[in-house]
Formats: structure tokens, sequence, C-alpha cells
């Protein structure tokens, strides 16, 4: 049988021993290995392969000694338990051997988890477990995490007390980061977390997110946007050592001074249009924005747009010989200059 990815889920959260087989496949080969970890410590307890409750097989092993699949997973154990055998690395030469094993599986035997690579739907792995009534099949596709998956890594970190702005910085999270890179972040709050018990705020989410080329760029959009003239020199520097071309600094900041005019030009002030803003911005950015675009009039906001327009034309024309990223940085700083104002 073919699981959704709800069902999948549900059922790594809460495995059923009636079960035979369980195939997880998919590109993202950290997404397999974490929901493989999550469905067996789910099956056997934090205490199975202590106990030798579990049995793990290499699918090159297991090509060689087609017997150990079954010889595992009927075999009885010294501790009382539900058991388990993994297979991973599994491929579709392999079938005929998972056919067999899932024929001759009663309940009470060990589950088998096999984990794959990209599979395709004529994958005669897949049709094994996807045409069995005992067995399942999951696919894992590299699609951002959704809020169940981070709630599940939520509750696995131990973190259990999150805010609404700390769970949309979460969500948001997750749209730019692998699986386990997330679960990193993750382990890495948890500890920044210890002994407090207060909910998880947003601002605890960002202080804790990895640094990034974007994180970067809005950083200095910020800079600029609350005249912070110190720091711009700074920032512009790690932006050079990473490579940012001038080009892409100035339409990221016609990007950002153009929803800074968006949110003060709407009907009720920044406050008002951040909540018409599409695509809508979520935790605490979208706070910093609408403090920022309350400290900038109209005018000023459309003479920093006029400046970042005429610095790109600058760029483009034929007979510019200055160094751009030296007239990208002048253009920043006169735009921090009209931020004091």
């Amino acid at each position: 049988m073919k699981l959704n990815a709800r069902d999948a889920n549900n059922f790594f959260r809460n495995p059923d021993p009636k079960v035979s087989g369980l195939l997880i496949f998919g590109e993202d080969t950290m997404r397999v290995a974490m929901k493989r970890q999550e469905v067996i410590g789910n099956i056997v307890g934090p205490e199975g392969e202590a106990e030798m409750r579990l049995t793990r097989i290499q699918g090159s092993e297991l090509r060689k000694e087609p017997a150990l699949l079954l010889d595992a997973v009927k075999a009885q154990g010294f501790f009382p338990g539900a058991r388990a055998v993994l297979v991973e690395e599994a491929t579709d030469g392999l079938s005929k051997i998972f056919t067999t094993a899932l024929g001759e599986w009663r309940e009470g035997d060990a589950q088998i988890i096999v984990t794959g690579g990209q599979l395709t739907a004529k994958s005669a792995l897949r049709k094994v477990f996807e045409g069995s009534k005992v067995a399942l099949s999951a696919a894992l596709y590299n699609d951002p995490m959704g809020r169940a998956e981070i709630e599940s890594e939520l509750a696995r970190a131990g973190l259990r007390s999150v805010s609404p702005d700390a769970m949309a910085a979460l969500e948001n999270l997750a749209r730019g980061l692998t699986p386990g890179d997330f679960r990193q972040v993750l382990e890495k709050t948890a500890l920044y977390k210890m002994e407090d018990t207060t909910p998880l705020t947003a601002d605890e989410v960002t202080l804790n997110a990895p640094a990034s080329i974007e994180a970067e760029m809005d950083e200095i959009f910020n800079v600029l946007a609350e005249a912070r003239m110190k720091e711009i020199a700074p920032v512009m520097q790690r932006l050079a050592a990473q490579g940012v071309a001038p080009v892409t600094l100035l339409i990221m900041g016609m990007r950002h001074f153009r929803t800074l005019y968006a949110l003060a030009s709407a009907p009720g002030g920044p406050a008002q249009g951040v909540q018409r803003m599409r695509p809508p911005i979520f935790g605490p950015r979208r706070d910093r924005m609408v403090r920022q675009a309350q400290g900038w009039s109209i005018d000023r906001l459309e003479n920093a747009l006029g400046v970042l327009m005429d610095t790109d034309l600058t760029l483009r024309s034929a007979g510019q010989k200055a160094p751009a990223l030296a007239l990208v940085e002048r253009a920043f700083v006169r735009l921090a200059y009209l931020a004091r104002r």
C-alpha cells in the first residue's frame, strides 16, 4: 500500500505493529535517514538497539546472503518487546527476497524497515511494498517541511512551548533549509532553551538560525533603513567576500525599499498595510519592517528609490569605470543619511 504524506507521517509517529514492512525512499538521503530513525525509535523504543531488538542489514550483504532477512525476522530476542529489521540501501535486485520475507511474515515477527534512494514508478522494489496488503511504501520528496513535520521535530527536540510568531519563523526557516540542517537548528535551540520554561520566541529562532548570504543581504538593508552608519562597511565587506554582485545588492535594495514604500503609503499606515502584503511577511521581520516604514516619510522613500535606480543606471552604462561595489556602497551611505532626517 502506498502512503500519502500525511498518513506516512502518522505512521512514522505511531507505527502499526500489524504492518509487516515499510519501504522509505527518496532522493534526499538525510530526510530518508531521519524518517527511518523516527519510525524505528517508535517501534523498538530508546533501548531497542542496546537490547538487541534491532537488526541492521546492508543491501549489499543481503544480496550475498539472502537468508539473512528471513532469519532476522523470525529470530527470537533475549529481551521482551517489539523488534525490527532495518535494511539500508535496498535496490530492485532485492525485490524477490522481500517478496518472500513479507509472505512469510506473521504478527509478532520483527517488522521490516527498508530504505532506498530515488525509485521510479516502475521500480520492482516499490511494486513489492505498494502491491502488498500488509506492507507500506512512503515516498519522501524534496518539498519544504510542512507544519506536521516541524511539530514532530519540535517534540523530538523537547521544544513543546512555542509562540505563534516563533512557529511562523520556523516555517519560514524550514523553507530554506534541508531537513537535516533544520533539525540541527532545533537541537541548538533546545540547548539554548534548557531550563527556560518560557515559550520559544521568534527572536530566539532567529538567534539560533544559521547565517546565510540572504541573511547578510537582509541585514545590510536593515542597517540602511535604521540609519546605522557605522555598520555599513563591515557588512559590505562580508558580502563582498561572499561574492555577492553589486547589481544583486541594488535589485534586493529596491525590493526592500519598495516594500517600505508600500507599507508607508498604505491606508491606515504600516501596521494596517503589512496585513495586506502579498506575499505575506512573517515573524520578527514583519514587526521590523513596520517599525522601519514608520520611521520614513513617503517623500524620503521616493528619494531612496531614486538613489538606487540612478546607481543601477550608472552601473549599466557603457562608459562606467569606477569600481561597482564602491558606487553601491556610496549609494547605501546616502540612504542611511536619508534615514537620519
